[in-house]
């Protein structure tokens, strides 16, 4: 794990894209096409606004969530939605979109649906991710339903979430697709984050699973 620090969050966010779109044109000197992997929430936006311009041949990258929740893509809690309105414009419209959702009521429906789409783009060559101040990433929450089986080894490509104080079902990929990304960048804000992630490294994966996806990761910090 490497940890790089930032005097501010603008400049980090800019640093930052310029590192992902490095990192996808070196994957696609040697490949004909390449996974981009991103969270939703509030911290990536700005990002979105800077790697959405870059000068990559887009119509070669795959762009998925990390996690979703299970809402419909028009919903303002729908990281679809964000990722529509602020990556997939610009040059970056021309990359393919691997949905996260589909119309049904519950995430189980669908999953092999969605799995189907997403596996022959596998592994992922540029991961991103966040985390939360409770030490969460994607939709791997301490205390969710099953953590247990998103966490495995042998864990599917997919898995539903339900979290406590999380208000509707959440689809994830799991620890094992989220570490075997090829390049992975971890980006937090804040003193009560870095607390957080300090404090991690102390707990164990089930307390803190931003742990199961550290291992080679570049973790970007700016107060």
């Amino acid at each position: 794990m490497n940890f790089i620090e930032y005097p501010d969050s603008d400049m980090m966010m800019i640093d930052l894209a310029n590192k992902i779109a490095g990192d996808l044109n070196a994957a696609l000197h040697h490949e004909d096409r390449a996974c981009l992997a991103v969270p939703g929430g509030t911290t990536p936006g700005p990002l979105f606004d800077d790697l959405c311009a870059a000068d990559l041949p887009w119509d070669r990258v795959d762009v998925m969530l990390t996690d979703e929740r299970w809402v419909p893509t028009d919903s303002d809690r729908s990281n679809t939605k964000l990722i529509r309105e602020r990556l997939l414009v610009n040059r970056a419209a021309a990359a393919r979109h691997l949905p996260l959702y589909a119309s049904a009521d519950t995430p189980e429906e669908k999953l092999p649906e969605l799995e189907a789409m997403i596996a022959p783009e596998l592994p992922i060559a540029v991961l991103l991710l966040g985390m939360g101040a409770d030490m969460h990433t994607a939709s791997l929450f301490p205390g969710a339903d099953k953590l247990d089986e998103a966490l495995d080894p042998r864990a599917p490509i997919l898995v539903p979430m339900r979290a406590p104080n999380a208000p509707e079902p959440r689809v994830t990929l799991s620890a094992r697709v989220l570490d075997g990304a090829l390049r992975k960048h971890v980006v937090i804000i804040g003193q009560e984050k870095r607390d957080a992630f300090e404090n991690a490294q102390h707990l164990s994966t089930h307390d803190a699973p931003i742990k199961s996806v550290l291992t080679g990761a570049d973790v970007h910090w700016a107060p």
